[in-house]
């Protein structure tokens, strides 16, 4: 069959507006914080057509000589791999394109994710996949422009990537559950809704082995699918039925078992070793512990699962030590791989006693993490920690202050704490 796909400048603008159009924000940083909601505070709907000019500028009067600190990966890694965020809600305004960032997450990090531009809204073509029908063909069009520069980057220069995300009910565009790829159409059948899935699932990672094998390690195939607070109450694994007053399409069209077909054709067609991961937030508050221990156990007796993405969008306060320990300990019994995808440890304010209570924070947390390891002698096969980004305030309007390194490039107090608990552990 033959899939078609426009490459032109006003498609690749329409896609990515559209897909800012789709974005969550959230407004309760201390309770059912999901990594969209975290992420669209950083980079917000009204970020996407910045350009590139201004999202270049930020970084010109760096900056501290980074090689006069310890590379944290170095650091970590008997334990586990060190990844970073690559931010942005566009092409223009990405930090691929700002080469002092990118020179650091080289220098400190072994392991890379990009926080937006992997997600359905920026890689689906509603004109194509329209194209497409009108050739009798039901798949959809994808284009890999929001993609192909990070990966590019990557294997030029040896930094591994985590895939987010396949399947995500959030920043996935509504027309593509909808008959004729419109925002007007009906919901489509589940056969032509699994048709789609499959077919999103196969051209996506078939590109990213052919183009850039050895790349992506890891795949989080389905991300935020349960949700205690607004399930489907017959669902062994207390499916999300919705966010706030939004259906979940997936679930709308499919039925709960969109997770496991979703892993099924990932399985399928991911051929070169990546693992396949499911990845949510406010996993250690225990009823959602034990519907995502549900659901993996369910994957696994399947062989569809390699490992629990847990994400971590934590305050300096919350979550309690013993709440995330009880969750790892109970992931750990499935005997799969942990990830800590998206650690963010936020602060109200940037004052100099709260900055350095974040660091203090972010040394707790590794201190945690390390000794829950196999390889200090916890339970826990934890292969990878993930810091959400780089740098504070890396452009205008960003106005996340979660990250180890202060706008002018600078270590905060968290990179030492850090960097002493993997020292002398």
């Amino acid at each position: 069959m033959k899939i078609k796909t426009l490459l032109s400048g006003a498609l690749i603008v329409t896609l990515l507006a559209g897909c800012a159009s789709s974005a969550v924000t959230n407004t309760d940083p201390s309770a059912n914080v999901s990594a969209t909601d975290s992420t669209n505070i950083e980079e917000s709907a009204n970020d996407v057509l910045v350009t590139e000019a201004s999202s270049s500028e930020e970084s010109t009067d760096v900056q501290a000589e980074y090689t006069d600190y310890a590379p944290l990966k170095d650091l970590c890694s008997d334990y586990f791999t060190l990844g970073v965020g690559i931010n942005g809600s566009s092409l223009e305004n990405q930090t691929l394109n700002i080469p002092h960032y990118m020179e650091m997450c080289e220098y400190h990090f072994n392991s890379c994710t990009m926080t937006n531009l992997m997600k359905s809204c920026y890689i689906l073509d509603q004109f194509g996949s329209q194209a497409n029908l009108k050739d009798g063909n039901e798949e959809p069009a994808l284009n890999f422009a929001s993609i192909d520069p990070t990966l590019k980057w990557c294997q030029e220069h040896g930094m591994k990537m985590r895939g987010h995300t396949l399947v995500w009910h959030t920043q996935a565009p509504n027309w593509f559950f909808r008959e004729g790829y419109t925002d007007e159409g009906e919901y489509v059948d589940k056969d032509t809704m699994l048709l789609r899935m499959e077919s999103y699932i196969k051209q996506l990672v078939t590109h990213v082995q052919e183009e850039y094998p050895g790349v992506v390690y890891c795949w989080d195939v389905v991300n935020e699918a349960v949700e205690p607070d607004a399930c489907d109450p017959d669902s062994f694994f207390k499916c999300r039925v919705k966010t706030g007053d939004e259906p979940n399409p997936w679930y709308e069209t499919i039925g709960e078992d969109y997770v496991e077909m979703a892993f099924t054709y990932a399985r399928k067609y991911v051929t070169d070793g990546a693992k396949l991961f499911y990845n949510d937030y406010n996993t250690y508050q225990e009823p959602k512990t034990e519907g995502i221990y549900a659901l993996c156990s369910r994957l696994k007796e399947k062989g569809l699962i390699d490992g629990i993405g847990m994400q971590g969008y934590w305050g300096i306060d919350y979550p309690k030590d013993e709440a995330i320990k009880k969750a790892i300990e109970k992931f750990s019994e499935l005997d799969l791989e942990i990830h800590v995808t998206e650690l963010s440890i936020g602060i109200d304010n940037e004052t100099d006693a709260l900055i350095e209570k974040q660091g203090e924070r972010y040394g707790e947390v590794f201190k945690l993490l390390h000794d829950m390891d196999k390889e200090a002698g916890g339970p826990a096969n934890i292969t990878n920690v993930t810091l959400f980004g780089l740098v504070d305030h890396y452009r205008d309007g960003d106005t996340t202050n979660t990250r180890i390194f202060d706008m002018n490039y600078d270590p905060k107090p968290a990179y030492f704490k850090i960097k002493e608990v993997m020292e002398n552990y």
